[in-house]
């Protein structure tokens, strides 16, 4: 259920002959995780990911970090009152929602799809017209919800 250090690649092919991105635990056991987001091709960081640990309990909270570690935005889920319910109540029947927003700008919409046999979620750019957030970053944000969601369901 547990592993120590998460470390996990995405590939661009089924058959694994292109590794295009690295997400990678900074600290073996982390309740405030930091995740860095690495391209594989230039083996360069390109942002990270920083959950905010006691806020996470009632509601999921992420910090989105530049390559410098700087706080350029959030990832958040959608609301207190429904992220209780699910927790709470009604688990997975009720998907989950997130945003992402950079400064005061919503940059993504990542939304799970009622599936009672696997977690998918849907990754929505469209309102980012001046491409202020590094796609990278976004697609690592909805692997590690599903990954860390993954976890929680078991």
């Amino acid at each position: 259920m547990f592993r120590l250090r998460e470390d996990i690649r995405v590939f661009a092919d089924e058959a694994k002959t292109q590794e295009v991105l690295q997400i990678k635990a900074r600290q073996i056991v982390d309740f405030s995780a930091a995740y860095d987001v690495i391209d594989s091709a230039m083996n360069q960081k390109v942002g990270a990911l920083r959950r905010k640990g006691l806020k996470s309990i009632l509601r999921d909270e992420w910090e989105v970090l530049d390559v410098n570690d700087n706080v350029i935005g959030l990832l958040f889920e959608d609301s207190m009152g429904l992220a209780m319910l699910r927790r709470i109540l009604l688990g997975s029947l009720l998907p989950q929602n997130y945003d992402i927003t950079l400064g005061e700008t919503r940059v993504a919409d990542l939304k799970q799809r009622f599936n009672i046999f696997s977690y998918q979620l849907d990754l929505d750019f469209s309102m980012d017209t001046g491409n202020k957030l590094d796609r990278r970053v976004g697609i690592a944000a909805g692997i590690l919800l599903a990954a860390i969601e993954g976890k929680q369901s078991s």
